[in-house]
């Protein structure tokens, strides 16, 4: 009879339940490293990430059809995803769904004039008083 406390020398070698390399154990162990049993560990005790609902004002297109839907990720007709165009909402005038990067112009935000330096001298030079 094999006593609970003492571990049994084995050679057979196991699959790391982490990364899948094989490994000789000794003991107890069950994973190839110190990393391997790390990464097993904040595996099983991260928090469930949330899922993110789509944004209400967000517009969406379908890859296929073109269709445009606003805070609605999957197209009805195509029945797929629909890529994210970024912010927008309905038109005012036409009722159809616009986004933001419709409206903007890609050299709209690029300075037309370069500022005045600051540091210029006046041409008139010091005033005295």
């Amino acid at each position: 009879m094999t006593s609970v406390r003492n571990d049994t020398q084995t050679t057979a070698t196991t699959a790391c339940p982490q990364c899948g390399s094989s490994f000789t154990p000794l003991g107890r162990r069950r994973w190839c490293s110190d990393a391997c049993r790390q990464s097993a560990w904040r595996r099983r005790r991260a928090a469930p990430r949330p899922t993110q609902p789509a944004k209400t004002d967000t517009v969406y297109q379908c890859p296929q059809c073109q269709t445009r839907y606003l805070g609605t990720q999957r197209c009805d007709d195509c029945n797929t995803w629909c890529r994210r165009l970024g912010p927008g909402g309905p038109c005012p005038h036409c009722d159809d769904i616009v986004a933001v990067i419709d409206l903007v112009a890609d050299n709209q935000y690029s300075p037309a004039a370069k500022p005045p330096d600051k540091t210029s001298r006046d041409p008139h030079g010091p005033h005295t008083g």
